[in-house]
């Protein structure tokens, strides 16, 4: 089966094609308040890949991006997110602004990450079901995302740095949901 000597007495066949979720299907099997991160542009490998183990990590139900003008799920990506790959449904979208106006009739806030924006992260509501939306990397949110987004929202900065790493930031916000719902651990 192997066509080799070298197999060390183990094979296995794998169907290497995932199935394609779409946004209605997680919308529709959730049975809590949506969490979802969306990822609006990331150009580099490796941020996708931790915004995916981050994701994974705070219990976020999918990670949606763009087709188009974004890095995409590839092996750098995956390698990177440590098996969060395999566990966040990673969704791409033709157009963000109609996914996320799609989100909002299902009855999803829509937060997005502005350094500029007068609400902090800890002021907000995040109880109820909300999407956290980030820019790409040195360009934030584009015109339309922004517009699209239900409010924009700050992390306060203390120190001299005026941004964060996508990964970092998804981080700060997605965690804050979960303490503000209670940190309480998911089960499987």
């Amino acid at each position: 089966m192997v066509g080799t000597r070298r197999h060390q007495g183990v094979v296995a066949r794998v169907d290497g094609r995932r199935k394609e979720l779409k946004l209605p299907d997680v919308l529709d099997g959730l049975t809590e308040p949506a969490l979802l991160l969306v990822l609006d542009g990331i150009q580099d490998p490796h941020n996708l890949g931790a915004c995916l183990r981050v994701a994974d990590a705070a219990g976020a139900h999918a990670v949606i991006a763009p087709k188009d003008k974004a890095v995409g799920l590839n092996a750098t990506a995956i390698k990177v997110a440590s098996g969060a790959a395999d566990t966040v449904p990673y969704i791409t979208v033709t157009n963000l602004a109609r996914a996320l106006r799609e989100m909002q009739e299902a009855g999803v806030w829509i937060l997005g990450a502005a350094g500029e924006a007068e609400k902090s992260i800890y002021t907000v509501d995040q109880k109820g079901p909300v999407a956290w939306v980030l820019g790409a990397e040195g360009d934030g949110l584009r015109r339309l995302t922004r517009e699209t987004c239900d409010e924009l929202i700050s992390i306060p900065m203390y120190g001299t740095v005026e941004s964060l790493n996508v990964s970092v930031a998804s981080g700060l916000c997605l965690f804050e949901a979960r303490r503000q719902r209670g940190g309480e651990r998911l089960q499987a």
